[in-house]
């Protein structure tokens, strides 16, 4: 409470002198303000730059068509880093723009900080793509993205029906990583399944892959199983390539992206032909929405193939958009808190979205319920 009524005095109640007389600055939207922070820049950069462009692409279509009965929504994107230390100051900023609505922060972590600071308002959000279980913890956050031990458990389904021997290399220091892992195992243990053999690596080990790739061959796996993201798992691919191993490899939704990665590298390229991985989406689709969806984002970006956060993002900004339409809001300066409330007794009800990463609904923890398709890189 003390937050709020210090942010409502310093930046929405401010008073400036202005030819001799005390004028009020309170910020007073013409749009609906959906706010957000991601990597703009640094490492991660890639992930954020494509939540933006998904973003940008749903806003753009939104206000083509008219907007909410006549008003237009607009997107304001700050760059976190993907660090939580950069998102109290993105997220004061964004409420100092108006910001009525949110899908949150583009990585778990940075997530975390925007739950956080959202509770407190009351802010409704819906991340694209922070998959921890805890950035949704509290009543007004959400997801478009599958949670990282879901998709555990749908890999788990997968290689038990096709596989005799699963190895495993995980990522010990990642969260992303040791979420798909404990799905996994649940799920192998829901079925009393024991063919599987584990091993991990560190964030200050993973360059070198040389060992487990060993003694995974040696225990005669014949597919393995890489709850990473594409940096690492290329370079497991690349090592079992020079020990002349022969063997399948399995991903979740953190290989979206190793064919841009491996595209400058002729043998890798080769290498990764066959992989297969869990994703929200399938770009190459035929289906109406989806060729839709992936034709006028080349169309506005210059050629580029969305990847899956750009997806995830498109949904994010329309599942926002079909919500307030159904909630028959009409004002676009509505209290946050307000809106809030109203958003999510449409989506715990029996409101449906058909988007172009799957049809989904929400359960009370705030996830979304969809399937995943599985991706074969050929």
């Amino acid at each position: 409470m003390k937050k709020t009524l210090l942010r409502i005095l310093t930046l929405c109640m401010c008073l400036v002198l202005a030819s001799g007389a005390l004028v009020a600055c309170g910020k007073k939207n013409d749009t609906y303000v959906i706010g957000a922070t991601g990597p703009l820049t640094g490492s991660a950069a890639s992930y954020g730059l494509s939540v933006q462009k998904g973003a940008n692409l749903a806003i753009k279509e939104i206000n083509e068509a008219g907007g909410l009965n006549g008003v237009n929504f607009s997107f304001e994107m700050i760059d976190d880093e993907a660090s939580g230390d950069k998102v109290t100051d993105a997220y004061n900023t964004l409420m100092s723009k108006g910001m009525v609505a949110a899908i949150g922060s583009v990585t778990s972590g940075a997530c975390l900080t925007f739950a956080a600071q959202s509770k407190e308002d009351n802010l409704f959000f819906i991340t694209p793509s922070a998959s921890t279980d805890d950035a949704i913890a509290n009543s007004n956050g959400y997801r478009i993205c599958f949670g990282d031990p879901d998709q555990g458990m749908y890999a788990a389904k997968a290689l038990v029906a096709d596989y005799t021997k699963i190895g495993v290399i995980y990522n010990t220091d990642d969260a992303y990583s040791t979420g798909l892992l404990k799905g996994f195992e649940d799920e192998m243990a829901a079925q009393n399944k024991t063919n599987y053999v584990k091993k991990s690596f560190s964030d200050t080990t993973k360059t070198n892959f040389s060992t487990q790739v060993s003694d995974l061959r040696s225990a005669g796996c014949d597919v393995l199983f890489l709850p990473i993201y594409y940096q690492e798992a290329s370079l497991i691919i690349a090592e079992a390539a020079s020990q002349n191993y022969s063997v399948a490899f399995y991903g979740c939704d953190g290989m979206d992206g190793i064919v841009k990665h491996v595209a400058d590298n002729d043998a890798l390229s080769q290498q990764i032909k066959g992989l297969k991985y869990l994703a929200p989406i399938d770009v190459e689709s035929s289906d109406a929405k989806i060729k839709g969806f992936v034709d006028a984002y080349k169309a506005e970006y210059n050629g580029e193939v969305p990847d899956q956060f750009a997806a995830d993002a498109y949904d994010a900004v329309y599942v926002i958009y079909e919500a307030m339409k159904a909630a028959k809001v009409d004002d676009p300066n509505i209290d946050p808190s307000d809106l809030c409330d109203k958003i999510t007794a449409v989506l715990q009800g029996e409101f449906q979205y058909v988007g172009v990463t799957g049809t989904m609904t929400w359960n009370e923890k705030g996830a979304a319920v969809k399937q995943p398709v599985t991706i074969v890189i050929d």
